[in-house]
């Protein structure tokens, strides 16, 4: 029997979802009387996500995954005794939005954690809540501004840098020197230009044109046209679910034949079904959540993959998505956190921040003082599209 319970608060954001899993209590606020540093009351872990609007794609696998590992942890009794509430707020996919709830959770729920956002523009507007609150907080995230000279902001998934540093040697292999790049024109495409020419010199690979679209686009004719025109030997398509699908259909419907490469944004079933046949063939960085049948045995990932898509899959009718996956990975960071540190706020930063060899979704971490993501380019391989479905490239299984 499930002790779940849901109430809708709105008086911070409108429309926005809170879910509260505390033991088999109705109760869905306890008013604040405990501090994040109370070691007796329930420990509350907050998520900010972006269940609506230009992110939902990504943030309603995440709300899914969080509720289904909040009810297992329930079901095991919790943190070492102490109940566990977990509050859900949307964000509307909005910067503001997401500062907004982030207040809330700080300041009125005094929650021990953060999880979230789902995109980077949202998480870029409470990575200074959390920093001034010295609220430890786990984007589930891309862009690695998020956490670059951060003190209380992780990560859960991977670094746009090490995803481009994977691109790259695949270009490279493959004998390109030039990238015509239509990107995100939201946080999640920022500084990805200037990082492809970083990454890529040492290789003489370089961006020689640059479009870009709204993550809410619908009609992407000019700047497929514009990449056309521009000649490079590859075209890169950064962006998410629906729009990166849409792209890659207006790529296909304007007879563009030039090898098309996608960003590590697009690991769900959103974007193969609005993509539909134009994504054969593309080639895209993603973590091993996506192909998770055809690893090898060895991986080590494999074990933690496998029984997390059946839980899910069991629960849900469909299998989980990258961005699930990312959720996962936060939730285990937090809670393994939780128990070794407690809710006291240094010490449970400092723990995330030692975090060493957890073996997640999305790789296997490990953090320092410099590095608040934990995941090398080791953590993606690279899959292309057949028939519909995603397929590992030979040799990229480990």
């Amino acid at each position: 029997m499930r002790c779940k319970t849901a109430t809708a608060r709105v008086a911070v954001v409108a429309a926005a979802v809170t879910l509260v899993l505390a033991g088999c209590s109705e109760s869905a606020d306890s008013g604040g009387d405990a501090g994040p540093a109370d070691e007796s009351g329930p420990i509350k872990i907050g998520a900010v996500l972006d269940i609506t609007g230009a992110g939902a794609s990504l943030g309603v696998p995440e709300r899914q995954t969080l509720e289904l590992l909040a009810e297992q942890l329930q079901a095991e009794g919790g943190i070492d005794g102490r109940e566990v509430e977990l509050i859900i707020e949307d964000n509307q996919s909005t910067e503001d939005g997401a500062a907004q709830v982030m207040n809330k959770l700080v300041n009125q729920d005094q929650v021990d954690i953060v999880l979230g956002a789902s995109r980077t523009g949202p998480s870029l507007a409470m990575r200074p809540i959390a920093e001034s609150s010295q609220t430890p907080m786990i984007s589930l995230a891309a862009n690695q501004a998020i956490v670059d000279g951060s003190e209380w902001v992780f990560k859960s998934a991977q670094n746009d840098r090490v995803v481009i540093e994977r691109m790259i040697e695949y270009m490279a292999d493959q004998g390109w020197s030039t990238i015509g790049l239509a990107r995100d024109a939201s946080g999640f495409g920022e500084g990805v230009q200037e990082m492809f020419d970083e990454v890529g010199a040492e290789a003489g690979i370089s961006v020689v044109a640059v479009e870009r679209f709204a993550p809410d686009a619908t009609d992407f004719t000019a700047q497929m046209v514009n990449l056309r025109d521009a000649g490079a030997d590859v075209n890169v398509i950064w962006g998410i679910p629906p729009a990166a699908g849409l792209a890659q259909r207006a790529y296909a419907q304007l007879g563009l034949t030039t090898p098309v490469m996608q960003s590590h944004g697009i690991g769900n079933q959103v974007f193969l079904d609005t993509a539909g046949e134009s994504a054969n063939g593309l080639v895209a960085p993603l973590g091993r959540l996506v192909v998770a049948e055809q690893l090898p045995e060895d991986d080590p990932q494999q074990e933690v993959i496998t029984a997390f898509v059946e839980d899910y899959t069991a629960e849900y009718g469909e299998e989980p998505s990258t961005f699930a996956g990312h959720a996962y990975d936060g939730w285990h960071l937090a809670v393994d956190a939780l128990r070794e540190a407690g809710t006291d706020p240094q010490a449970l930063r400092d723990e995330l921040e030692g975090v060493e060899d957890f073996v997640g979704i999305s790789g296997i971490f490990t953090m320092t003082p410099e590095d608040h993501s934990g995941l090398a380019k080791d953590a993606l391989v690279l899959v292309t599209v057949e028939n519909g479905d995603w397929t590992l490239l030979p040799d990229q299984g480990n």
